[in-house]
């Protein structure tokens, strides 16, 4: 996915991931699904590791996979560009399923869209398979809370 011009990360893949683990314990618990692999000016690239616990019948991944791959990687563009304040939440987030997907990884390409003062509006093309075609595209918003001011 190209750089947007004037978005720069504030944080590598590696310190979001470290972050996810104290933040969002949860979201890996005991296995390393969800991964950030790259962030870059304007968005990011995050994996899911599917395996027999993402299938639903018929060896698909199941949709709430997908979505919960599609919510991450916003939610990572945010972090990592508009700074590490947990609790940046989503406010809407509409995702389409193109085609099925099969256990192993599927990646989620991310990219800023809009990145104001209190939203940030970013899609994400999910790709999976060995020819990587989209599985799902979605499009997304999340609220960034008002910096907090410290006192001395």
């Amino acid at each position: 996915m190209p750089e947007q011009h004037g978005l720069t990360p504030t944080m590598t893949a590696n310190e979001v991931n470290d972050l996810l683990k104290q933040v969002y314990p949860q979201l890996n618990e005991q296995y390393d699904f969800y991964r950030v692999t790259e962030v870059f000016p304007g968005g990011c690239t995050v994996r899911l590791n599917a395996d027999e616990r993402h299938l639903r019948p018929g060896g698909t991944v199941s949709g709430p996979s997908l979505f919960t791959l599609a919510d991450i990687g916003g939610y990572v563009c945010v972090l990592s560009h508009a700074g590490p304040d947990a609790l940046s939440v989503t406010t809407n987030l509409n995702i389409s399923f193109m085609r099925k997907a099969e256990a192993g990884p599927i990646d989620g390409h991310c990219r800023i869209l809009k990145l104001g003062k209190s939203l940030m509006v970013f899609d994400i093309d999910i790709v999976a398979g060995p020819d990587r075609q989209t599985v799902a595209h979605a499009t997304g918003t999340y609220s960034i809370p008002p910096k907090r001011q410290t006192t001395r």
